[in-house]
């Protein structure tokens, strides 16, 4: 096993533990920004985050002491865009992830195979880093979805004439079906015809019969 670089692993602590502490800072701001009705799990998602950097810069605090180093009083330079849409706040949570996870991967090459348990904490955030990320970019993917333009009354209204042209094509298409049906088959829309001209044959032959007596 190679030997520790002490004083490149004390530095990367010392970075790790102000980016933490200002996640802290960044997702307790995105948490009191956010409104709208999807407001209360976006909050609650934004706090577990910071809580979540407390501990990561915590753990990484107690690491750099471990090895005789001296923790940070400062945090990392946090910009402010004063932009506080939801989708404005999750992408810049993506990017703040984005850095985490450079900032871990580089500790992880500085400490892989010379400290098995510093490589193992140096993954293991790693990991969780990307969770989150995945996380975040499913957030952006569900929100760009719902981005939806509505129509145009004009467009509403041709859509809607058109389903009317339609639904009475098909009626008529029906009626004359039926009217087809009707006259191909032996029923009572035939039988009418021959009864009427059975009546008239009988009222014919009584006038007839009618007009002979009276010659006589």
């Amino acid at each position: 096993m190679k030997d520790l670089d002490l004083k490149k692993t004390q530095k990367l602590l010392n970075r790790i533990m102000e980016f933490e502490l200002a996640g802290v800072v960044r997702y307790t701001h995105y948490s009191l920004m956010v409104f709208g009705p999807n407001r209360i799990p976006i909050v609650q998602f934004m706090k577990a985050q910071a809580s979540e950097s407390l501990l990561h810069a915590q753990q990484a605090g107690e690491l750099l002491t471990g090895l005789g180093g001296h923790p940070t009083l400062q945090i990392a330079a946090i910009p402010e865009s004063y932009q506080h849409s939801v989708r404005d706040i999750l992408e810049e949570s993506v990017a703040h992830e984005r850095e985490a996870l450079k900032l871990y991967k580089e500790f992880l090459k500085t400490v892989e195979r010379r400290s098995i348990y510093l490589e193992e904490f140096a993954r293991t955030q790693i990991g969780q880093e990307e969770l989150h990320g995945l996380e975040l970019r499913k957030m952006l993917r569900d929100i760009g979805a719902s981005d939806f333009t509505p129509p145009s009354a004009a467009l509403v209204a041709e859509v809607s004439a058109s389903r009317k042209r339609d639904d009475h094509d098909r009626a008529d298409a029906q009626v004359h079906a039926h009217d087809a049906d009707a006259r191909r088959m032996p029923g009572s829309a035939v039988r009418p015809d021959k009864k009427a001209k059975t009546k008239d044959k009988g009222a014919k032959d009584k006038d007839h019969k009618k007009h002979k007596r009276a010659a006589r």
